[in-house]
């Protein structure tokens, strides 16, 4: 038996013992993740800074917080959410206990991503542990500092045998992937995301996939395009444009496509001052091949703003292309990096027809003063999530589903929807064993009751 295989068997005999099953254990898990968060934050943002040149205030806001408060908010509710859920009755029910209790799956299996490898690994962890299950943890390798910082970390705060952390690449996810889980979420490209689904059928494993695509921002004429642009500034150049849900081109009409070019280059320097790459807010992309590939995608395209780069540094000036060609390769796929291109639509139905000949994306945006033509996008499109008149935002709310569809995933979580993921809703139905008479029409023989209809 391989390592691997031992850890995972390790997890389910430690899942077996029933120690999950208990709230106090539950609770005591993520007491314990919150405070690992707390005692080795500065251990996290430096594990941060080195991946992604992220400053502590960004780390902070971009990340920490989210999983604190995710963390807060699952032991606040946990003892509402694991209460039995009572069920509407049927006329032939009304003297039965009718039902739904939530148990835990089993074993999950978390992969987790590069561009905020904290988070993205903790809230769907938090999800997880709240529901009563063992999980085991597969951070990115390509964030490596933080990677190596949570396998030394989690095992001190949490359940080693329940929790544990397998690092290492495709070979290392490759072996992961035969092994049988009750639950495996993936958050990462579209084509891995293809990957995982396919090794997840094999043992008929559901899977929660937060993958990606290419998340549309419309500017309405009727619009206040200082605050616009300055909000779509803010999402589309944190993280230096590596975020799942930053909108990633812009449609607006033509007659304002100089003026959301002029607003979005005032908001650049307002953030990060003359030259970006000597700001501390400013992050860099995340490997040589990430920087080669995002560079690639200015061939060929009018550079309004910015466009430099440096490859020992892996820094990309934060970018703005005027009248994309919707052909061009910059259009073709996610971009994943500091790059906004603005293609031009002549109305609010072309942008619609636009955003619907294309791959149902994780997020979409609208800014528009017109409630119409927010209620017309949201009601005429798909998307994973929607924020109007600003971006991202979506995702920080507990009472809100963070999911994609079609291309850019399945299933959703944050959270109770991360305890639903992660549990069965078992349906229960109680009956007594008196007064039988009752029931006594749905019993054979059949033919002396036929005559009666």
């Amino acid at each position: 038996m391989s390592k691997i295989s031992e850890v995972v068997q390790r997890a389910r005999a430690a899942f077996n013992s029933g120690r999950t099953r208990s709230l106090q254990f539950r609770i005591q898990q993520l007491e314990g993740l919150l405070r690992m968060i707390k005692e080795r934050e500065k251990d996290i943002v430096g594990a941060l800074e080195a991946d992604l040149h992220r400053n502590k205030w960004n780390s902070y806001e971009e990340e920490i917080i989210y999983s604190l408060e995710e963390i807060e908010y699952a032991i606040k509710n946990l003892p509402e959410w694991i209460l039995d859920e009572p069920a509407e009755k049927t006329a032939k029910t009304q003297q039965d206990e009718c039902y739904i209790h939530s148990e835990p799956l089993g074993v999950a299996l978390i992969i987790g991503t590069w561009n905020y490898p904290f988070t993205l690994t903790m809230q769907p962890m938090v999800g997880a542990i709240a529901a009563g299950n063992a999980v085991v943890i597969k951070p990115s390798e390509v964030s490596e500092n933080m990677a190596n910082l949570l396998a030394t970390i989690i095992p001190q705060y949490v359940d080693k045998d329940l929790y544990p952390v397998i690092n290492g690449g495709v070979p290392e996810t490759t072996e992961l992937l035969k092994e049988r889980f009750d639950h495996i979420l993936y958050t990462g490209s579209t084509g891995v995301g293809k990957i995982i689904m396919t090794a997840a059928a094999k043992h008929l494993t559901p899977v929660t996939l937060e993958l990606g695509g290419k998340s549309p921002c419309y500017v309405d004429k009727d619009c206040d395009l200082d605050i616009a642009c300055r909000r779509i500034a803010w999402g589309k150049f944190m993280n230096s444009g590596q975020t799942c849900v930053t909108p990633d081109y812009i449609l607006c009409d033509p007659s304002i496509q100089n003026q959301i070019l002029e607003k979005l280059k005032k908001a650049v320097k307002e953030f990060y001052g003359e030259d970006p790459k000597k700001s501390s807010d400013y992050g860099r992309i995340v490997s040589s091949r990430h920087f080669q590939r995002v560079m690639g995608l200015l061939e060929g395209q009018k550079v309004a703003f910015g466009g430099t780069g440096d490859a020992a540094t892996r820094y990309i000036a934060p970018t703005i292309l005027t009248d994309v060609d919707p052909q061009s390769q910059v259009m073709q796929e996610e971009i994943f990096g500091p790059i906004m291109p603005i293609v031009c639509v002549r109305s609010l139905e072309e942008a619609i027809q636009f955003i619907n000949q294309r791959e149902k994306p994780l997020a979409l945006y609208v800014f528009s003063q017109n409630d119409k033509v927010i209620k017309k996008m949201i009601a005429e499109t798909s998307s994973g999530g929607v924020t109007a008149n600003d971006v991202i935002l979506h995702l920080s709310v507990h009472s809100l589903p963070f999911g994609g569809v079609g291309n850019s995933g399945m299933g959703y979580y944050h959270g109770k929807h991360s305890f639903h993921t992660f549990s069965h809703r078992r349906a229960c139905l109680v009956r007594s064993l008196l007064k039988d008479d009752s029931f006594k029409g749905r019993y054979p023989p059949s033919m002396t009751k036929m005559t009666r209809h």
